[in-house]
């Protein structure tokens, strides 16, 4: 197991075969995990952490499908992960919503192929 959190509850423990090992890409890895779960103010902070994060989408997806109520998971409060989940309590797979979100986000903002590409010949 990777200890991704704390608690002996389980919050915040991290399999590595929970959907792949993007844990160790995460930019948190080397972060002590007593700051990523803090309050108040100190939440921007931990918020911070998570910017530019290769893994930040499949964090958030992770600690949505899964419920996890405490600490700063892809960049979102838990408070923030609370109301994102009662505002669409329709969604099954937040990793799956996420993850076609991405695509289509890539898909629309990568330069589109036109008569100025140079083909190699």
């Amino acid at each position: 197991m990777r200890q991704a959190g704390s608690g002996e509850d389980g919050i915040g423990v991290v399999t590595d075969d929970d959907e792949g090992a993007w844990t160790d890409r995460a930019v948190c890895r080397t972060v002590d995990p007593e700051e990523l779960f803090v309050d108040g103010a100190a939440q921007h902070q931990a918020k911070a952490v998570c910017t530019g994060c290769p893994v930040r989408t499949e964090c958030l997806a992770y600690a949505l499908d899964h419920r996890i109520d405490h600490g700063v998971w892809g960049g979102m409060t838990s408070r923030e992960r609370r109301g994102l989940l009662r505002r669409r309590p329709m969604v099954t797979s937040w990793r799956r919503l996420l993850e076609e979100a991405r695509t289509e986000h890539e898909r629309q903002t990568r330069p589109a192929d036109g008569p100025w590409r140079h083909e190699a010949g």
